[in-house]
């Protein structure tokens, strides 16, 4: 147990370089975690209890909710409540933001968007799903928290996170120093330092999207595919397609064997279909992190300016390398159709 560094203890080392905190933000990732442990303790046993298949409801995106989709919600709504470090809760299964209005929240500093239980239509078939997390600063000083204080840029976020329940359950977090993971040892029920100083390799082999929408894609998402398939010994190709339909487990297999996940625009959602805040966001500040590369394909994922809650985008993240390519393929496009309208 010597060599063991549990997540409290990890955070609590680290607290240091956070002058501004004052242990607040420590505290809110503590209570992240303890959150993460109770929706693990019911995902693992889902299929022993009632809590599998649609909870018939929707939520505001027009999606079909799974009865652990509301489960996770609640309990990481609890723990921010209970917690106090928390004023707001902005969360994909609800409809408006969630305002904390708990005594020990009346002064809290931070904002958390929150995937509760990010690809749920794989609960049933029991593939990997996750949580993704996202925390900001308020940028009010006094007074009652307001929209305005969750639409912030990417780039204002202090601490972004994910946590995969697999075939083991790991929480992967950063606070802008790197990207360290923790597998939950389920004999102590501790997250345990496993995976510190992560870096995405800065090329890959693997690509992840839904080919099934091969026919709505951009002529650019397009062209990278017919490149990633095409045979070339120097480059490593073709590409291996590997997609799971939960961006949290296709992402944590690329961050750590090296690829590039897309999800592009469509036909049917011409502004992307992932959120920005809370899928787009903190996935792209932890990638960074570990030294990768997070577009729209064309605009930096963290520069984006949100203007409403559930604002959608593409995206492109992962190795570098590939993010770049894919990018130029992206502009190339972008080019040939002006010069299509300017001829026209």
């Amino acid at each position: 147990m010597s060599g063991i560094k549990t997540l409290g203890q990890f955070i609590i080392e680290k607290q240091a370089d956070f002058s501004y905190a004052k242990g607040e933000l420590s505290r809110l990732l503590r209570d992240i975690g303890i959150a993460a442990k109770i929706v693990n303790r019911e995902v693992n046993k889902a299929g022993l209890v009632d809590i599998l298949g649609d909870a018939g409801t929707m939520n505001i995106q027009g999606e079909g909710q799974k009865k652990l989709d509301i489960y996770a919600n609640t309990q990481f709504i609890s723990a921010l409540t209970s917690g106090g470090e928390c004023c707001i809760v902005a969360t994909e299964e609800e409809d408006d933001f969630v305002r904390i209005e708990s005594p020990v929240s009346k002064n809290a500093k931070y904002i958390v968007c929150i995937d509760p239980l990010d690809g749920s239509s794989n609960i049933d078939v029991n593939v990997a799903v996750g949580t993704i997390f996202s925390i900001f600063r308020r940028k009010s000083i006094e007074g009652t928290a307001t929209l305005a204080d969750v639409l912030q840029k990417g780039t204002e976020q202090v601490a972004a996170g994910y946590v995969i329940y697999g075939s083991s359950t790991m929480l992967v977090y950063t606070t802008g120093k790197g990207v360290n993971g923790f597998t939950l040892d389920p004999s102590i029920g501790e997250f345990c330092l496993s995976h510190p100083d992560m870096k995405i390799p800065q090329d890959g082999c693997i690509y992840s999207i839904n080919e099934g929408n091969y026919v709505h894609f951009p002529e650019g998402v397009k062209k990278y595919i017919k490149y990633a398939q095409v045979h070339d010994a120097a480059s490593n190709r073709p590409y291996t397609s590997r997609y799971i339909g939960s961006m949290v487990a296709d992402i944590h297999r690329n961050l750590i064997k090296g690829g590039i996940y897309i999800y592009p625009t469509t036909a049917s959602s011409p502004n992307g279909k992932l959120r920005l805040l809370y899928e787009c966001n903190p996935m792209a500040f932890i990638v960074e992190q570990a030294g990768g590369r997070a577009s729209d394909g064309f605009n930096r994922i963290l520069e984006i300016e949100p203007n409403e809650l559930h604002q959608r985008a593409s995206i492109f993240i992962g190795s570098e390398k590939m993010v770049r390519m894919a990018e130029e393929m992206m502009a190339a496009e972008y080019v040939e159709k002006v010069v299509t309208v300017q001829s026209a």
